[in-house]
């Protein structure tokens, strides 16, 4: 770079002097253009070169990092749709395993209520039994104390002294009669 820079310094008289006036004054022009660009050029170079250095490595390192964000968001993505869709296949395994539950107990309560029914009717027909059984005892009772007093009032309406006296004597017949056997 320097080179450039010390051709330029000593070409410029010569180019000067062999130039006319206007080509001159445009040749000056050029020749301090390139001066300039050359002093800028190798003063401003280094520093120049690292800031865009710097800056590639800047973007270089925003790019991987950007890069490295998508991968892991896809990633996560991935994550998530995999978790949606074992939660669709969950939420539907717990809505039948609900179901069949729900099924089950409505089975079992039913179960349950007939053989509920079927005791109460047992216990019914067995009430029902029993009262009507009670009702027969009493009817019986009450039909045999009406035929006793029925026929003590006949008895006593037909019966006269020498009757008794009759039936007193065959009644111990009959008991002596009994206790010989």
């Amino acid at each position: 770079m320097m080179r450039w820079l010390v051709w330029l310094l000593l070409l410029a008289p010569r180019a000067a002097q062999a130039a006319e006036e206007g080509a001159a004054h445009f040749t000056w022009e050029l020749v301090n253009l390139a001066l300039l660009i050359g002093v800028l050029i190798a003063f401003a170079r280094k520093p120049v070169l690292r800031y865009l250095e710097e800056r590639q490595q800047g973007i270089r390192s925003s790019i991987e990092t950007s890069e490295q964000l998508l991968r892991d968001s896809e990633s996560q993505l991935a994550r998530w749709n995999e978790r949606a869709a074992r939660l669709d296949a969950e939420r539907e395994e717990i809505l039948a395993t609900t179901r069949r539950s729900a099924e089950q107990q409505a089975r079992e309560i039913l179960e349950q209520a007939n053989a509920t029914a079927e005791r109460i009717r047992h216990n019914a027909a067995a009430v029902v039994e029993r009262e009507l059984r009670q009702a027969r005892a009493r009817l019986q009772e009450e039909a045999a104390e009406a035929a006793v007093q029925a026929a003590a009032r006949i008895l006593r309406e037909r019966i006269t002294g020498d009757d008794r006296q009759r039936l007193v004597q065959e009644f111990i017949s009959a008991v002596a009669a009994g206790g010989d056997r």
